[in-house]
């Protein structure tokens, strides 16, 4: 199969992915192979390419908001039949047995493998994954609509959870890329009223356009006290800026795998009052079950920009540089 391949971390702008042919992976037991439609294209990804998450000190292909069809099914596979349209996303596995797969906690397994950094991910014409941690998705989102579902929306839907956000409430969005622009359709589905801050005048356009009642540059612009917020940006320096415009018993969620240092606070400004600060790890299935199930009721649309697989690496640096309306999806 052909693929995208990483063969050591380096920045984007030395375009470290290469256009390879490797030999086609095959499904072990109770494990399912799909050929590749699309795949997302994910600020994750972007660290584990640069290297901000810890390397893996061997060849990765990238890639975790896979939408494909099963190809073959691995012995004792039954879940999925041959032909099936499914999506991949970034948990893999998990022990299934541990304190947190017990409790309902899967996403922090001590012994959890993401797709496209610990296994073999969706920037390829062949994945494999593991059948109960595939999804079925639902027949009205295209191939090209479903992927950012799969990570951005998975996250996105997990992070407002966090937040604690309720209907009607005021909620504030720091960055508005990929996850961003489909919590705002949920969030507006709910009748929350949004705010935005973004630093490029092009995303908060959109945020406008899809109802967002504000959106500016700097969070102290903010007109408002929010309920509830959430940082997309992996931006440390955010946290006390976001907490200052937030209501009494407020909860900021920290969306992102990876972030800046954060700047020293203000016990009584920042974080007195109840005010409660949540950090999101990876999700569960149950997560991504629910997503898909409330983004299908909606229907969420996402914003799709649309790149063949081989221009991965020029899709990596807009998004890098924040040139993505949405989302950037590969296609196959």
């Amino acid at each position: 199969m052909k693929a995208m391949v990483l063969d050591r971390c380096a920045p984007m702008e030395e375009r470290p992915l290469r256009w390879e042919e490797i030999p086609d992976p095959q499904p072990g037991a109770g494990e399912i192979l799909a050929r590749v439609k699309t795949c997302g294209v994910c600020r994750t990804d972007l660290h584990v390419i640069e290297g901000e998450l810890p390397p893996m000190g061997r060849r990765v292909i990238p890639g975790h908001q896979v939408v494909g069809t099963v190809e073959a099914l691995g012995a004792g596979s039954g879940r999925f039949a041959v032909g099936d349209r499914i999506g991949v996303a970034w948990l893999h596995h998990t022990c299934g047995h541990c304190f947190f797969c017990r409790s309902g906690k899967e996403n922090l397994c001590e012994d959890s493998l993401f797709t496209g950094y610990h296994r073999p991910g969706g920037y390829a014409e062949y994945v494999v994954v593991p059948e109960g941690f595939a999804y079925s998705v639902p027949e009205v989102f295209a191939d090209t609509e479903a992927p950012p579902l799969l990570c951005a929306g998975i996250i996105g839907y997990r992070s407002l959870k966090r937040s604690q956000c309720q209907p009607g409430q005021a909620l504030a969005l720091y960055g508005f890329g990929s996850s961003a622009h489909i919590v705002i359709q949920i969030a507006r589905h709910w009748g929350c009223r949004v705010y935005v801050v973004s630093r490029d005048a092009r995303h908060q356009q959109l945020a406008l356009s899809m109802g967002a009642e504000w959106a500016g540059p700097r969070a102290d612009d903010l007109p408002v006290l929010a309920d509830s917020a959430i940082i997309f940006a992996p931006a440390g320096n955010l946290i006390p800026q976001a907490l200052g415009r937030l209501r009494k018993g407020g909860t900021l969620a920290l969306a992102g795998i990876y972030m800046t240092a954060i700047p020293s606070m203000d016990y009584e400004e920042h974080l007195f009052y109840e005010k409660n600060v949540h950090s999101v790890t990876a999700n569960t299935r149950e997560d991504g079950i629910e997503l898909l199930r409330i983004a299908a009721e909606i229907p969420i649309r996402p914003q799709v920009e649309l790149f063949p697989l081989e221009q991965a690496n020029e899709a990596l640096l807009r998004l890098k540089q924040d040139g993505i309306q949405g989302s950037a999806v590969l296609v196959v």
